[in-house]
């Protein structure tokens, strides 16, 4: 089975539903496909440094 990769831009989207909108991590996970734990990495990860927010080599 391989990981999912996503894009930065996805990530991103994400991250600002959950944090703009108020939409829980529980709510926001499943409907974007993603596990809650990764959801929360995603944000705290977001919430770090702004400019380096999700450096990897998403697709």
């Amino acid at each position: 089975m391989q990981r999912c990769k996503f894009t930065r831009e996805f990530k991103r989207e994400v991250v600002k539903l959950v944090r703009d909108r108020g939409v829980t991590v529980t709510q926001a996970a499943p409907d974007f496909g993603v596990h809650g734990t990764v959801l929360c990495r995603w944000v705290w990860e977001g919430a770090a440094d702004a400019q380096q927010v999700f450096p990897g080599q998403g697709r």
